[in-house]
């Protein structure tokens, strides 16, 4: 019997740069173009050569993500099978995936959270290399991991935050692994040497240690690659997605609304009065009167009267009520926040 693809997906991080929405949520449930940024990265594997044969295994943050994770997969994916795993000192990333131990055995993907790329998986059926790496030209890539690739092809170490733009082949945060039992065992030698940067314990260094061994790693090009890490970043992508995807309108309950698309807008809405986009993702149960939305994400349930928002994270149930004056605001607003101008 073949070993199920094991996708890995580690989410254990505090999500700092995203608060104040990651005071109430973990990262990966805020929202992004209509759904949730953890919805985007599921749609991903649906390229993957046996979708169905797969086991997922989450790599969840102690209290946020271990509390609202796994229901939220339950609600969402009830037919997914799916493990899950509490990281609960922020040792790094492989000293995450030694925590899934029990549940690696045969080929493995590993995707951190906030990466959403286009891809397409469906090479992996026939893949030969023992490790494949999703690499993206960028301009500038000293804030990232990059791969140094010989004449063949194949990788021969990969260097954190280098200090040169020649290489510009920046990681993106995606591996394939065709040994899971390779790979646990070159972490327990880098946790043996005690090779670390800053107190973490570095995939890209794991996977230095098997090349040492003779691993074969080969680096797999995209043009598109998404980042919800911050605010900032969180919105450019809902733009990004909104273009790629096109409006996404369901039949909401609205009067005298215009609608500049591309936009998000869930069918439980209730809009009046109002000017919605370009690029706007407004979620479930929203209410919004007399206002301007533009360029901003609106989770669900929010309630918005007499404003006019660009560039905005409004996170769930929060309430804004502005001065019907016209003048455009630029508000990060954190769940059940409430704003009265």
């Amino acid at each position: 019997m073949t070993e199920t693809l094991k996708i890995v997906i580690p989410m254990a991080g505090w999500g700092t740069r995203m608060r104040p929405h990651t005071w109430s949520k973990p990262k990966p449930l805020v929202s992004v173009a209509g759904k949730t940024s953890l919805e985007h990265l599921m749609d991903m594997f649906k390229t993957l050569p046996d979708p169905e044969n797969v086991e997922y295994i989450f790599i969840l943050g102690p209290y946020l993500g271990e509390m609202q994770v796994p229901s939220f997969i339950k609600e969402n994916y009830p037919q997914l099978k799916a493990h899950y795993v509490v990281q609960h000192e922020m040792k790094g990333q492989s000293h995450a995936l030694a925590l899934s131990r029990e549940f690696l055995r045969g080929p493995m993907i590993v995707c951190f959270s906030d990466t959403l790329m286009e891809t397409d998986f469906s090479f992996l059926g026939k893949e030969q290399a023992d490790g494949v790496a999703w690499v993206m030209p960028v301009p500038d890539p000293r804030r990232f991991g990059v791969a140094e690739v010989n004449n063949e092809g194949w990788v021969t170490r990969f260097i954190e935050k280098p200090q040169s733009l020649d290489n510009n082949l920046v990681v993106v945060g995606c591996y394939y692994f065709k040994s899971s039992e390779k790979l646990l065992a070159a972490i327990d030698e880098q946790m043996e040497r005690g090779i670390m940067l800053k107190g973490e314990y570095f995939l890209t260094d794991t996977i230095t240690v098997m090349i040492e061994h003779g691993a074969k790693v080969r680096t797999n090009e995209i043009s598109t690659w998404l980042d919800t890490g911050t605010i900032e970043a969180t919105l450019d992508t809902n733009k990004v997605l909104l273009e790629k995807i096109g409006s996404q309108v369901g039949k909401f309950k609205g009067s005298n609304v215009e609608i500049v698309e591309p936009v998000a807008i869930d069918e439980s809405a209730e809009i009046s009065n109002s000017k919605i986009g370009p690029y706007a993702s407004i979620g479930a149960n929203c209410k919004i009167e007399n206002s301007q939305i533009a360029e901003s994400i609106v989770e669900a349930n929010c309630e918005i009267k007499d404003a006019a928002l660009s560039r905005s994270l409004i996170g769930r149930q929060a309430t804004v009520k502005g001065r019907s004056d016209g003048r455009v605001m630029q508000l990060n607003i954190g769940d059940t926040s409430s704003i009265i101008l």
